[in-house]
């Protein structure tokens, strides 16, 4: 039996590599027979060139194989292997899975590893999640469950469980591709050739934006267009990505091209001309000298780097290339275009995009590249289309039901994929297993299911914990997982309270791109509220990047700031804010001591820990604290009538002209802050130069900006008086 199975999969694979396609074997059974059959098929099907992933191989494998932990996936980024063995048997990782399929050559085998009822069973790395206090649904797994349905339905795949037949795929899955027309003897595909003839003629300030799923030849794309622009006479080139190894094909394709020259570390010397690897920390302290008229930059895997990088790179680098993954495991390249298109628009509008479609390192229709987007859902498209609608209906979902509703799961999928930067694989699963997740609706059909998708809200139960764990919190002896809110108001806040409270908090909000700027948001948001305050939460909750629009959102949603982070996100390049707005008496009296705790400890931050946060977000945050009223009206408003007629200096004034500043930004209705409004708050709370000031409003000097700040406190005086 087990060399009948020998010789079908021979066969197969034989097909396969005529075909330049790459196929997916799935063994499931008892842990050591799963293993041990794996380690039978690779030594009978002379598989070489092998990265077993998962645990570590025991003795008993008798196959040669490279071992390599999951969370070690993303350093084979780059790379590429004759065979994968991804071991899920004790747990199975989303992103690592979808980081290595995209390293399993043209030939090759994804061989995928898993107990004998997949799903039926909690997953032990995932069940980690699992910390105090959380309500466990069941003793299955939705997500692991789901991968099993799809991968049984899937006639790509190849199937042997214990005491099963082997079972191939359907014959047809593995016709020859016709070749493709290239007329640059260098290219691939005719989407490589165009996109090196785009990074050929880069032109100032018009950058590129190159997207493509996995294979289809982008970073050699990238290292072909850096030949072309050496032999043109470009003296340095940069390129700059997560990591090294994630631009190795384009190096390789530097070496391949211009043999006479040498890879020196990480840069590429040819004729006194060179490509230069630079990591993304060393690129912004550098921003400003390597940036010049002749400057060219490149940039891969862009949505896996901090948007704040990726803007300041497209102010100094007159040439710029972006290159992402459309479905990526580091950072969604959807995400990416939309949140970075606004950029792009405004300071370079005739920036160009280019899609790779056509894949080079397997062939079209590979069955590996077709199973494994759908099992993680990384092709899903949200409803398109902007059909009216009369009536909006709120729905709960259920869970359960939810996974077994394929076409509904990656709509909704695809739609928090579209509005979130940073969405990975494992959010996937997040959404389906995750402790104490919810999910939440507006739809055009009273019934779940049948009407067009809206907006959906996913939500995360925090807090809840007893006296004893809320101080083992607050004195940073316990973390729990999931717990974000509570643990950080607790730890950092200082507010010990905030544990023992039951929050929701709303992880994700994601309103259809054609349904915006409806009030769809803010009306989810309200029924959100509904919900929690009927099931006795004190407070409802958000997480966010203190981006000045979206904190305008959730301030116009009730929300007031809780807590500023002292450190920029990795993935935005924003500082995190805490928002949050009270749902009953005890979480009025929790919100009030976490407002009283922010306002004291706001001054002090603004002027040192966050002396570099945005002017405009410290403008944002002052909206929604409370006016300190001072002792004596009087004395403030005659102290502000001398510095605005040249009667004072700033030092003795700065206290007046701060209290009117903050009373004119509460009482301002307009979404926009006024520009003058947010230099003052740089200038009064953050402590600002008067140099930074001129050089801000485009001032001679000091003298002019001191005549400024006197022009403002006569606004502000007039517009009192007129109000």
């Amino acid at each position: 039996m087990f060399d009948d199975d020998v010789n079908a999969l021979c066969q197969w694979r034989q097909a396969l590599t005529a075909a330049r396609h790459r196929g997916l074997l799935w063994l499931s059974g008892p842990t050591e027979v799963v293993r041990e059959r794996a380690d039978a098929l690779l030594e009978a099907l002379a598989l070489t060139d092998v990265l077993w992933v998962g645990a570590p191989v025991s003795d008993a494998i008798q196959t040669p194989v490279e071992h390599l932990m999951m969370k070690k996936a993303r350093t084979r980024l780059g790379t590429e292997q004759g065979a994968v063995v991804f071991d899920a048997v004790n747990g199975f990782d989303p992103d690592a899975f979808g980081a290595l399929v995209g390293t399993v050559r043209a030939g090759g085998l994804l061989i995928l590893l898993t107990p004998e009822h997949w799903g039926t069973a909690p997953d032990a790395d995932y069940a980690r999640l699992a910390d105090h206090p959380v309500e466990w649904p069941s003793l299955t797994s939705r997500y692991l469950a789901r991968l099993a349905r799809l991968l049984g339905r899937d006639a790509g795949v190849a199937r042997w469980a214990d005491g099963k037949p082997l079972m191939l795929p359907a014959a047809g899955r593995t016709t020859l591709a016709a070749p493709m027309a290239v007329e640059n003897a260098d290219c691939l595909s005719p989407d490589q050739a165009r996109a090196v003839a785009a990074i050929t003629r880069l032109r100032r300030r018009r950058p590129l934006v190159l997207t493509a799923d996995r294979g289809r030849g982008k970073s050699a794309a990238l290292g072909i267009g850096a030949v072309r622009r050496l032999r043109q006479g470009d003296t340095r080139i940069l390129i700059t990505a997560p990591r090294f190894s994630s631009v190795a094909p384009v190096f390789e394709r530097l070496a391949a091209l211009l043999p006479e020259g040498a890879l020196q570390e990480q840069r590429f010397v040819w004729q006194g001309r060179e490509v230069c690897f630079v990591a993304p920390d060393r690129l912004l302290e550098n921003l400003e000298s390597w940036g010049g008229d002749g400057s060219v930059l490149l940039v891969d895997e862009a949505a896996a780097l901090p948007a704040s990088l990726l803007h300041d790179a497209l102010r100094h680098f007159p040439r710029v290339v972006f290159a992402t993954t459309v479905h990526g495991y580091e950072g969604s390249g959807r995400g990416f275009a939309l949140r970075f298109r606004a950029r792009l628009d405004q300071y370079t509008p005739q920036w160009k995009a280019l899609t790779f479609d056509t894949p080079v390192r397997w062939g079209v229709g590979d069955p590996l590249e077709h199973s494994v987007t759908r099992l993680l859902a990384l092709a899903a498209e949200p409803p398109t289309g902007g059909d009216a609608f009369e009536d909006v209906y709120h729905h709960r979902l259920d869970r359960d039901a939810l996974a077994r509703d394929e076409p509904r799961l990656q709509a909704l999928f695809a739609l928090l994929v579209q509005a979130h930067y940073r969405t990975s694989p494992a959010d996937l699963r997040t959404l389906l297993d995750g402790p104490n997740i919810g999910i939440e609706t507006l739809e055009s059909a009273p019934i779940a299911g049948e009407g067009r998708l809206l907006a959906v809200a996913v939500t995360v139960e925090e807090g809840g914990f007893d006296e004893a764990l809320a101080e083992q919190v607050a004195r940073g002896e316990r973390r729990p997982r999931g717990h974000l809110m509570a643990q950080s108001l607790t730890l950092h806040g200082g507010v010990v309270e905030a544990a023992t409270h039951r929050l929701r908090r709303i992880m994700r909000l994601a309103v259809a791109p054609q349904y915006q700027r409806q009030g769809l948001g803010r009306r989810l948001v309200g029924r959100v509220i509904e919900g929690a305050r009927g099931e006795g939460r004190s407070l409802l909750g958000a997480s966010l990047g203190a981006e000045p629009g979206l904190m305008a959102f959730w301030q116009r949603c009730g929300l007031a700031c809780v807590r500023l982070g002292l450190h920029p996100e990795t993935s935005t390049g924003e500082y995190p804010v805490m928002m949050s707005r009270p749902l009953n008496e005890p979480g009025a009296a929790l919100q009030r001591l976490l407002r009283e705790r922010m306002a004291g400890q706001l001054p002090g931050l603004l002027a040192f820990e966050l002396s570099a946060l945005s002017p405009a977000v410290v403008a944002q945050t002052l909206r929604d604290q409370a006016v300190v009223t001072p002792a004596s009206l009087a004395i403030v408003r005659a102290q502000l009538e001398r510095l605005a007629l040249g009667q004072a200096p700033l030092v003795p004034s700065r206290q007046a002209l701060a209290w009117r500043v903050h009373q004119t930004l509460r009482d301002t209705n307009e979404m926009t802050i006024p520009p003058e409004l947010i230099t003052l708050c740089a200038l009064l709370w953050q402590g600002r130069s008067m140099t930074w000031l001129a050089r801000r409003e485009g001032l001679a000097g000091s003298a002019q900006a001191m005549d400024w700040v006197r022009r403002q406190a006569r606004g502000l005086l007039e517009a009192e008086a007129s109000s």
